[in-house]
């Protein structure tokens, strides 16, 4: 296959609502039987993911909180890829009404229209941060600390390049990821912008343009 890995978004992407429906999962399970490595590329927190998505073990590794996590299945091991940002970043936002408010290992997560309090905040403490958007979800990361910057790790530890990966997503914390990727590809429920710096497009929208990817890959060489 010329591409010997896929790399997916979860929500919008893969999944519809949180789930992956079955027959995306057997997609995902055709291409690996064909030799093809999954990786997951995700906004969400790893113990959210586990609870939502019981076959995450399908995947040989998973870039979670944007970047911020690689977890491998097979062994278990959790790395942590950027320092989190003080505990008082969490706590000024508190004190600001800013609510809800979703903390993992390094990423601190809110929503829309918090955007604004969040922005003032980090300048007011000088913090090595920045915001990125997913629709409506507000992610505050450290610097620099985004999904192409973990699956950089990714692929170094599976042993596979950049060129060799077709990436999918739906939304602006994809842009870079399909950028870096050897094809870019943007499911049809995905956001006008990402479109635009995408290199293909499916025809069907979340998992069953999933599922077309997977199929255009086994046939492409």
């Amino acid at each position: 296959m010329k591409y010997r890995a896929i790399a997916t978004d979860y929500d919008g992407t893969l999944a519809t609502d949180g789930t992956v429906s079955e027959a995306t999962r057997r997609a995902l399970n055709r291409y690996r039987n064909a030799g093809g490595r999954l990786l997951l590329v995700t906004g969400r927190e790893l113990s959210d993911l586990k609870n939502v998505f019981p076959d995450v073990a399908l995947f040989d590794g998973v870039v979670a909180e944007n970047g911020a996590v690689f977890w491998q299945p097979t062994s278990e091991e959790v790395q942590l890829l950027a320092t989190p940002l003080p505990k008082e970043f969490v706590s000024s936002l508190i004190e600001q009404q800013v609510s809800p408010i979703s903390q993992g290992q390094v990423l601190v997560a809110t929503w829309q229209p918090h955007f604004d309090v969040v922005k003032q905040t980090i300048e007011t403490m000088d913090l090595e941060a920045e915001i990125i958007l997913n629709k409506q979800a507000v992610m505050i990361l450290p610097s620099g600390v985004n999904k192409t910057t973990g699956l950089q790790v990714a692929l170094a530890q599976l042993q596979l390049c950049a060129e060799e990966v077709a990436a999918i997503g739906d939304a602006e914390n994809d842009r870079e990821l399909l950028l870096y990727c050897g094809l870019g590809v943007a499911v049809e429920n995905a956001l006008p912008e990402l479109k635009a710096i995408a290199d293909r497009q499916t025809q069907a929208p979340r998992g069953e343009g999933v599922q077309e990817l997977v199929e255009w890959c086994l046939t492409t060489f």
